[in-house]
């Protein structure tokens, strides 16, 4: 695999296959695997970020909201929530200039956390941590040097196949990941996070427009037609004290 994605912002030409792939289903393969593995191999963003060397195709998810919301700037600290398979570190590696490769621009971080053990990724400093940790948020503010311009969750509870279910565990998995980034924020940081179809729900919706100058829930040109994801760009955070419940009159 290509080690050097293409991190630019020019991303046309997605889409471009023209004969379209069928599986045929094997002794012992179920019908819903057949489907999902059909449509992976006639998906333009899987075949692209396997050309462009990205881990996946939610690569192309935070491409796009950064190049709509332009968070991921020049010497950002950046800290990946739930980060495995890394697709999104290698993103952001490229646009805070993690490693340096531009002279003319400030150096950035990158530090993603996971559950699991995830593959190393040049620039970006990896660690098997669990966020809801008591001692989480001071683990990654050492590691950083200090406080994050940028907590990014792409991070989804596990499917029951109940939707009103799954719509509360991830509503549940955001808002604990909202948390943890007013922990480390740093005062004008941005909060990205999956959520699904709707948004958040009016009490985190209502408290992510009390603590962050800007919020929108909006649904990236790489997300699936027939998922029900959507992500939330809230920037601009106001501060600990504010989020703390400390001058929460603060004006909109």
């Amino acid at each position: 695999m290509n080690d050097k994605p293409n991190s630019g912002k020019n991303t046309s030409g997605r889409g471009q296959r023209e004969l379209r792939v069928r599986v045929k289903t094997a002794k012992g393969r179920k019908l819903s695997s057949t489907l999902w593995l059909e449509r992976q191999l006639n998906d333009p963003y899987v075949q692209q970020a396997k050309r462009e060397g990205y881990r996946g195709r939610a690569a192309y998810k935070i491409l796009e909201l950064d190049d709509r919301y332009g968070f991921l700037k020049p010497g950002a600290r950046v800290v990946d929530l739930g980060c495995a398979p890394g697709g999104w570190c290698q993103v952001a590696v490229a646009r805070v200039n993690a490693l340096g490769q531009n002279p003319k621009k400030p150096q950035g971080t990158v530090l993603g956390v996971d559950l699991q053990e995830v593959e190393a990724i040049a620039g970006a400093e990896i660690h098997q941590l669990d966020f809801l940790a008591d001692d989480a948020d001071e683990k990654v503010k050492g590691w950083l040097g200090g406080r994050a311009d940028v907590v990014m969750s792409d991070m989804a509870a596990a499917a029951s196949g109940h939707k009103a279910t799954d719509h509360l565990r991830i509503v549940a998995l955001v808002e604990a990941a909202l948390a943890f980034a007013f922990d480390v924020l740093e005062d004008g940081g941005t909060f990205v996070a999956k959520v699904l179809a709707g948004g958040a729900e009016n009490e985190m919706q209502t408290m992510l427009k009390r603590n962050f100058r800007k919020v929108a829930n909006v649904k990236p040109p790489a997300s699936r037609s027939d998922s029900s994801e959507k992500f939330v760009v809230a920037m601009g955070f106001r501060g600990r004290e504010v989020a703390g419940g400390v001058g929460s009159d603060a004006p909109e």
